[in-house]
């Protein structure tokens, strides 16, 4: 006698995240548009973004006398202040544009059978 446990009669059930990644059938993917050539060009726009600021403020640096005053290193302060602030803000638009392209990349990519859920108060 086998100790081994009878296979169930029930159909074989796939698991839950099989049956939510079906493929629609018959739908087809959109061509790849403007999100394609804006993520293949983000690195180099972070890149610059953060790099021609920091090169400016070195620029500055440099070109302050040699014992700054007092409102030399003011207006040195507020210039660096300022470049971190621009920095910054380019860091979170780059960001945001990448995922804007994400967004896109997905919603143009197959479609996928949804579990079917009646509204309430519908048979």
């Amino acid at each position: 006698m086998s100790t081994e446990p009878e296979p169930s009669s029930s159909p074989s059930v796939q698991p839950v995240l099989l049956r939510a990644l079906t493929r629609l059938p018959g739908h087809r993917n959109a061509p790849p548009g403007l999100e394609w050539v804006l993520w293949k060009r983000l690195p180099a726009i972070l890149f610059l973004g953060t790099v021609l600021p920091a090169l400016l403020g070195l620029g500055w640096w440099w070109m302050t006398p040699d014992p700054p005053g007092a409102h030399e290193q003011r207006e040195l302060l507020w210039a660096v202040y300022s470049l971190i602030g621009v920095v910054v803000f380019h860091w979170t638009m780059v960001l945001t544009v990448a995922i804007g392209c994400i967004v896109v990349m997905i919603m143009k990519g197959p479609a996928y059978v949804a579990d079917a859920y009646p509204p309430p108060g519908r048979e």
